[in-house]
Formats: C-alpha cells, structure tokens, sequence
C-alpha cells in the first residue's frame, strides 16, 4: 500500500511537471511558429540569386516556390495586389544583396544591360517591373502604328492622317506643365503635338512574349560586332548605287545602271576612311577650298580644270566658282539670268529650285548669296567625285539621274529648274524625260535652259533645238526669252510652265498625252516614267493654283489649300502647321542650340530623317547651313507642304541606303523615326546607314520612346560615340551624341559590292 501511496503521490508530482513542461513547449513551439511563419516572407529575399534576363514570371514562380500554402491563400484571397509588390521586393533586394557565390559569375551581357537600365532611370529594377508601366503604351502604340502603316500604301495620295486624341493632348499639357525648367527646353510646354505618339493610362496584363521579345532584342543588340565593309568603292560606298551583282545585269541604254538597285539584305557593316581624313573646313571657306585627303580624286581637275570646276593646289582642291557655261564664275552667271528675265526674281519669287546636271554644284552654292535654295543632282558617273565635292564644298546635292523613274519628289513643287550643260536628250522618246521636268514644276514656274542648242549653229544643235521647240509648245510652255551672255559667250532660253490647262484644252493634237485622273502626280517613289502631262489645279483651294508667299514670309505661312484638310496630329491642317512651327522653335532655341553642347559654327550640312511640316529646318532658317527634310514613304504625304514654305526634301525608305555619299552631313536629326522603323527594318543596318553618311564629329540627335532610345544608345556606344545628353520625360527621351573617329580592325566582304575587272 505503501508503494501505492507513494506511487500515487509520485503520479500527481509528475503530472503537474509534465503540464508545466507541456504549457513551455507549445509557448516555444508557437514562438518557434511564429518566427518560421515570418521567415517564410523574407527568406526567399535572402537566399533566391536571380540572373538580370529573368522575365517576371520566373520570379513569380520562384517567390511561390518558397512560400507556404498559408502565403499562398493569403495572397490569392485578402491581398490581390502583394503578389506583385512582393516580385519588386525580391527583385530590388537581390540587386541590394546578391548571393555571394553566384555574384561573380555575371556575364559581361548582364553587365551591360544593368548599366543600361542604370542609365536609363531604371534603378535597380528587373524587366518585370518596368514592364508593367510600358506595356500597354507600347500595345497601344502599336495599333495606331499598324493603322499608319496600313494607310502608307495610298501615302503618295495623300490621304494618310495620324490621329491624336484630344484626352491624350489635355493630358500631355497638363504633365508638362508639371515639368522642371530643364524638361521644358527639351519638352517645351504647352505643345500638344511634341510627341506624336499616343500614351496609355491603361492596365493590361503581364505580356511574357514581349518581355522574352525585348530582352532578345537588346541581347542582340549588345552583342553586335561591328566590322568595316570590303567593296570596291572602298570609303566612297554607296550600297544602292554599288550594287555589281545588280549593274552587270542591267542594259543601259536609258542609264539604268546609274539607278538605285538596293541589296537584297542591306549592310550593317561601316565604311572605312580615306587615309589622312581631316574634319571639313566651315563654310564658307568650304565653298572655295576642301581638304584633298577627304575626297581624294583627281580626274575632274584634270578634264575640267580649264572650265574652272575644280583644280589641285596643295594639300587643297580649291573651286573657282566656275562651270562649263559659266566659265567666268556662277554669281554673274547667277545675274545674267536675271537680267535676262527680271520676274525670275532670286530670292523673291523664286526660292527653291532644282539643278539637274550640276557638276561640282558652284551655280548651287552661290544661289545662297541670293536667298535661293538649289537642290542640285547629277549621276555617279565618269565625271568623278561631282556630288561627293558639292556635298564637301557645303552645297546641297544628291546621286540621281534621269533614267527610267520618277524623280524622288512630289509634283508641281519647283520654282524653278535649271539646266546648263547637263547633257540629257530631253527631246528623244516623246519628251519623257522633259515632260518628268514638267511634273516636277510648279505651275507658272521657269525652266532656264542654257545648253550649246540655245546658241550654236552646228547641224546636231540646231537639230535638237527644231526638235525642242517643237515639244516645248506642245507641252504649253512659253518661251520668254533668249539672252546671250556676252562674257562667257553662252545664251540661255527661259521657258514657263502654264498656270491653267486652256493652252492644253486648245490642242489641235493631244500629243503629249494628257495624265489620266487616277495618275497622281505626288507619287514619286520607283515609279516608272510615263510620256504624259497633268492638268494643273485651278481652283484656289487646290496646291498650285496659287504661288506661295514671297520669301521669308512663305515659310511661316500655312499654305492656303490646306485650310479644308485634317492635320497630321488630328487637329485642322493650319492649326496643326502652325502648333508645329512654333514648337520646333522652342525646342531648337531653347534646348538644340544653348542646351546640348552642339558647336553650329562647323554644323552645315543637315538631314531631318522624318520631316513632318518641316518646322525642324524652318527653325534652322537663319542659321548658315541647310536642311534635307526627309519624308519616309511609310509616313504622311506632307513633303509638298516643305516646299511651299521654300524648303527642300526627298521621299525616302530608311530600310535602305540614301543616295548620297559617305561623310557628307553633319547633323543628323530623328524625331520618332527609330520606333516606327524596327517594325520593318534591321536597326543595325539602318544605323550602319547613319554612320555612313554623318561626318567624323558629327552629331545625332534622336527623339523617341525610352525603349527604342535605350536600343540606339547601346549602338552608339557599341561605336564609341560620344553620348552628350540624354533625357526623359513621360516614357519619351532625347539623345543627342557625337560620332567618333574610330572603326573596328575586322573586315566583312559585302559580295555584292565587289566589280570585275573593267567594270569600274
């Protein structure tokens, strides 16, 4: 009983120990639960190493990987929106405290995309994240774009329109309003149309294609290499007028070989430089002299010096101010022609004109003196290096030739063309080659013709004269005069192109044809040559029924026939033109020319890739230099409105190479071009194009999206230019940079490009 007694006693004692025992374990057992359950947040944070090209939805997986089936209802149920907080989390502390053993073992690739995202105001963000503010503007982006596009296939007749909401333009004052002063030299406010691109406010869902589609976009951009191209234009390549593999091919009896024929693929490598290459000399000092180690030719001086084209004089090829006709120097040709018909009135009535045959450009490059604008082109031909040394000199020309098409500009927007000796049989073949002349002329413009037919008496001119009178008159023009210059013993005849179509209803005979309604005169690009004539407009409210403005006041002018059409940012076209004119003059004075570092005085040649209403170059007017004002085929049809206001420029497809030489501009300007391209384009192509044509210290300025500023930037860099600015604001950024002299060692033969022997 005893032991009974005792063992009960002892059962009570053990029992009331064992409480005690059980009361401390479940407390620690619940502190220990409690502490696990708190870790379980964090310790992915410490211990996950995520690789910077992991896409959102990695991390997402991830992240539940290691959470607890109570996290996970947690999440799904009462907190919809910390799924997503919590990816930032992870992200942003394992940039703050990667994992020690795996921290080394990034890849230079991963490097350089931090570095951009560093230096694009991503901070230490993951794709992910930036993601979910970008997506649904790029969706939308996208669409609108698409839209464009579709309509780009009627863009030479002139009915694409881009669309701007009135929401998005209230919203875009009011952030820019909101802007520092800094923001609003580059952004200035107040202007509705500053980007053209559309912004959402919209929330859509995570897009993992795009995400996976961008990071393989910029992989591969980080990883181009670039290499100099092997042809046999050597530093003078022009891919679309080098083509042998095409040239070979080609008959010639109407120079098509002197035509562009474009690569099936265009080259992404870099023209090399000529050896002992110097920065060209400033205007306008260039007009008379140019380094001969930059355009190292020698032929023409030999054949033409006598005419006083171009001669050798030391280290420079210098330029008398001569030319074949005017032998005695182009300002007195300039004013004979004057002289000769007053209303030709330079500078005046007359202010953008086209010279066709131009030789080494002189009748070009003195019109400047005048307030004339000359667009003068010639083929790349026997005559060696005549554009390269205009373009040298600081005189606007191109690589073109009368062949088979269309010349690259819209009808009826020349005051007047010009043509010396330039050596095109324009009465063969029904006058098509006079009667393109005759499309691209303004309606009551000039045609001054001052060839050997003008004023010899040999059998072949006088020949081509009967034949040329012949076909001027029934193409309506009159003949206003014949002057002989007494000094350089030359005569030139100045015809004018109608200004209504009573002379062509008057026809005994419809020879030449007239254009049948459906022929659009504005559709220029590789459009074959057609032996016909268009009526010319004569309602008022129609583009060339009445001349523009005089000079300088046309270029601040909305053109009258404007005034029934929609605008390209949606508003009235006037209203658009005229928001347009003043915003590039508040960009350019306030942010191009005080802002960015740009030395102006050695900025002369200059190219605005996607010209709109050409409010970029009516911004430049007083400055000494000139603009190209390029439309790309794929955008509105707006380049005759560049030419009403007295300006200049071209149609062009940015998918392939530009008919100039290399080196020859020294601003390059891209407002939203870059964007719009890589729907289509090769980026690197295009900008093995850029750096073709902009000069060693040249500067490149592109306004777009961040994303596509953020693919430029890695390119440039991957060049070894020089970035001098970049800025956001709202999604859009500026970079502006300077090309610098460098070019890679490795060589890649372009096949292509590669002549037989006795082809060149």
């Amino acid at each position: 009983m005893a032991m009974g007694k005792y063992s009960r006693v002892d059962g009570k004692k053990s029992s009331g120990y064992g409480l005690t025992i059980t009361i401390v374990l479940i407390v620690s057992l619940s502190l220990v639960g409690a502490w696990m359950f708190m870790s379980s947040w964090s310790a992915p944070t410490e211990a996950i190493h995520f690789s910077p090209s992991q896409t959102t939805k990695d991390v997402e997986t991830t992240t539940n990987t290691y959470s607890t089936n109570e996290e996970v209802d947690r999440s799904s149920k009462s907190f919809p929106d910390e799924k997503t907080e919590e990816t930032e989390v992870v992200t942003e502390s394992n940039e703050e405290k990667p994992d020690p053993q795996s921290s080394g073992e990034k890849t230079e690739q991963a490097e350089e995309k931090k570095e951009f995202e560093d230096k694009n105001g991503e901070g230490d963000r993951k794709d992910g994240e930036g993601e979910k503010d970008t997506e649904p503007e790029s969706d939308e982006t996208k669409q609108k774009e698409k839209t464009q596009l579709e309509e780009s296939s009627e863009e030479n007749n002139g009915n694409k329109t881009e669309e701007t909401t009135e929401e998005n333009t209230e919203k875009k004052t009011e952030e820019t309003e909101e802007s520092t002063e800094k923001s609003k030299d580059v952004f200035p406010a107040g202007d509705q149309s500053e980007i053209t691109k559309e912004s959402s406010t919209g929330k859509g869902a995570w897009s993992t294609q795009l995400v996976e589609s961008q990071n393989e976009k910029k992989a591969q951009v980080s990883s181009i290499k670039w290499k100099v191209c092997n042809v046999t234009a050597g530093p003078d390549y022009i891919p679309c007028l080098d083509n042998w593999e095409a040239i070979r091919k080609l008959a010639r009896k109407h120079y098509e070989h002197r035509e562009r024929h474009c690569p099936e693929e265009a080259p992404s490598c870099l023209v090399s430089l000529p050896e002992g290459y110097k920065r060209s000399i400033k205007w306008p000092k260039s007009r008379e002299k140019i380094w001969y180690t930059n355009v190292p030719h020698m032929k023409l001086a030999e054949v033409k010096g006598h005419q006083n084209w171009v001669k050798m004089s030391g280290e420079y090829l210098t330029f008398p101010g001569g030319g074949t006709q005017f032998k005695n120097g182009a300002l007195h040709y300039i004013d004979f022609l004057q002289e000769s018909y007053p209303d030709i009135a330079w500078g005046n009535r007359t202010r953008v004109i086209l010279d066709v045959g131009c030789g080494v450009a002189s009748f070009g490059g003195y019109l400047f003196d005048r307030d004339v604008l000359a667009l003068s082109f010639a083929p790349k031909d026997e005559h060696e290096a005549q554009v390269q040394f205009a373009l040298e000199r600081g005189i606007p020309a191109m690589s073109n030739v009368m062949g088979t098409k269309r010349l690259p500009f819209p009808g009826s927007v020349f005051d007047l063309i010009h043509c010396a000796r330039c050596r095109v049989p324009w009465h063969i073949e029904g006058g098509k080659l006079l009667l393109e002349l005759n499309r691209a002329l303004r309606p009551g413009g000039f045609f001054v013709w001052s060839a050997t037919p003008v004023y010899r008496k040999d059998e072949e001119d006088v020949a081509i004269w009967k034949a040329m009178s012949k076909l001027t008159k029934a193409m309506c023009w009159e003949l206003k005069t014949i002057k002989k210059d007494e000094l350089n013993e030359v005569s030139a005849a100045v015809y004018q192109k109608p200004m209504s179509n009573e002379c062509y209803n008057q026809r005994s005979q419809n020879e030449p044809p007239l254009c049948k309604d459906s022929d659009d005169q504005n559709a220029a690009w590789n459009v074959p040559l057609e032996a016909c004539m268009h009526k010319v407009a004569e309602e008022s409210t129609k583009r060339g029924a009445v001349w523009p403005e005089r000079w300088p006041e046309r270029v601040e002018t909305a053109p009258q026939w404007l005034e029934s059409q929609e605008g390209v940012y949606g508003k009235p076209a006037p209203e658009d033109f005229t928001a347009d004119h003043e915003r590039w003059k508040t960009i350019v004075s306030k942010s191009y020319l005080n802002g960015m570092g740009i030395d102006w005085s050695y900025v002369r040649n200059v190219m605005d890739m996607r010209a709109v209403y050409g409010g970029f170059a009516a911004a430049l007017k007083d400055l000494k230099l000139w603009v190209m004002n390029v439309v790309p085929i794929d955008s509105p049809d707006t380049l005759p409105i560049i030419y009403e206001r007295g300006l200049f420029g071209i149609y062009h497809d940015w998918c392939e190479s530009f008919s100039t030489y290399p080196r020859t501009y020294d601003l390059l300007h891209a407002d939203h071009l870059f964007s719009s391209l890589k729907k289509r384009c090769n980026l690197v192509s295009v900008m093995a194009e850029v750096d073709r044509i902009l000069r060693p210290q040249g500067t490149f300025i592109v306004r777009d999206d961040m994303e596509t500023i953020g693919e430029i930037e890695k390119m440039v860099k991957c060049l070894q230019w020089n970035v001098k600015l970049t800025q956001s604001k709202d999604g859009e950024g500026v970079l502006s940079v300077q090309k610098s002299w460098w070019r890679p060692t490795e060589v890649e033969t372009i096949t292509s490009a590669i002549a037989k022997a006795g082809e060149v």
